[in-house]
């Protein structure tokens, strides 16, 4: 049975943090509809390749949209705010979200106060920057310089760097999904409604639970370190003859297993035998592990690792992880009935029933407003002369 599948989300979302969000929200099976400006839209739209040969379906905007409805809709219009209300009620929506600043609550009509007015029960979702109190603007990359994440990441004697995926981003997300998961735990309990803010800021802080506590315990600094580790050594990147792998020696007991393989037996020394002196040259000690590993294949160092179970990856590409058959088996697809293009999709942690029982095939990322006709004027029951007039009139 699917749970979510009568769950119905209203969600003026742009960007990232919160289409990402939806995007999971879809994989549990709930019906996702997207509200977007009808001049200005979405801005991801325009972003990357335009593979479809068609505007504001550009690559990037393909990656999260996959699975959901589309409407636009100016909802600082008096029209565009009565829609919105009808879309509430009778969609019976049982949660909204929003990215927008929230100086724009009280113009648009959005705020928990006037939707609870509307539906006392509504789930009532806000991602900003900083919270709710601050209209300050943020992308991924100054959450990351904030949040001391780019201090944390690049080569110790290097410059800070951003991180490979957008994570205040998408943690945001994974934070504010376990909060709606509580909210209709609650409201399935006791009947009641939620307004929950999450702060862009205060999710990226939260990963950094090692650098704040020992930062402040001890007074030392903690920064970037590039590949290596802290507290463990021999944990890096290696060269091998043909790419890179990463090893992840994490105790004595795999050192000692690794000098027991006959091409590490010249490191097998009473200073490595334990980790505190290992981490005292560490420098040295990666180099000579180095000039070892770069004569031998990747493949061959992971299969003999691999026997005498140490922790150790190929570094791989994209490519490399797509093919990975634990991640081939998840991934999730999506076809555009019209052009026959094909997208293949990140895996959700976790495949939901929904996803088993339609095949892991979502429905294509929605036009700009192309579900305008369907929801206004099937489900709303505005005429087609209204429809032709709100679009005159820009308010869809």
């Amino acid at each position: 049975m699917d749970l979510f599948k009568s769950l119905t989300v209203l969600s003026l979302e742009q960007a990232t943090v919160l289409p990402y969000l939806t995007f999971r929200l879809a994989q549990d099976g709930m019906n996702i509809i997207r509200l977007e400006h009808p001049v200005y839209g979405d801005p991801n739209r325009m972003v990357g390749e335009n593979i479809l040969g068609e505007e504001r379906m550009n690559a990037y905007f393909l990656c999260i949209n996959a699975g959901k409805k589309a409407l636009t809709l100016d909802m600082a219009a008096p029209e565009g705010r009565e829609i919105f209300r009808s879309l509430i009620t009778k969609l019976d929506v049982d949660i909204f979200a929003t990215n927008q600043l929230p100086r724009n609550y009280k113009k648009l009509g959005i705020g928990y106060e006037s939707l609870k007015a509307v539906k006392p029960d509504i789930i009532w979702l806000g991602l900003t920057g900083f919270g709710p109190d601050s209209n300050e603007a943020a992308y991924d990359p100054i959450l990351q310089a904030r949040s001391g994440l780019m201090e944390l990441t690049g080569e110790a004697d290097g410059d800070p760097q951003v991180l490979g995926v957008p994570l205040p981003d998408m943690g945001t997300s994974v934070h504010a999904y376990g909060e709606l998961m509580k909210a209709l735990f609650r409201r399935q309990a006791t009947g009641e409604g939620s307004c929950i803010n999450v702060s862009m800021f205060e999710s990226s802080v939260s990963w950094l639970t090692v650098p704040i506590t020992l930062s402040t315990l001890t007074g030392k600094k903690v920064s970037r370190r590039g590949n290596t580790h802290e507290f463990f050594c021999p944990v890096s990147v290696f060269k091998t003859s043909n790419g890179f792998i990463y090893l992840a020696v994490g105790n004595d007991r795999q050192w000692k297993a690794m000098t027991s393989l006959d091409i590490f037996k010249s490191l097998d020394r009473p200073e490595y035998e334990k980790n505190q002196g290992r981490i005292g040259d560490v420098e040295n000690l990666n180099k000579a592990i180095n000039e070892i590993t770069q004569i031998h294949t990747s493949e061959k160092l992971i299969e003999w690792f691999n026997a005498i179970t140490l922790p150790v990856s190929k570094i791989k590409s994209m490519p490399d992880v797509v093919s990975d058959p634990l991640v081939e088996r998840r991934l999730l697809f999506s076809e555009d009935p019209g052009s026959g293009t094909k997208l293949t999709l990140a895996p959700p942690p976790v495949i939901s029933p929904f996803l088993e029982n339609i095949g892991r095939k979502l429905t294509f990322p929605p036009r700009f407003g192309e579900h305008n006709h369907e929801i206004y004027g099937e489900i709303l029951e505005y005429s087609d002369q209204e429809l032709a007039n709100f679009k005159e009139k820009k308010v869809i």
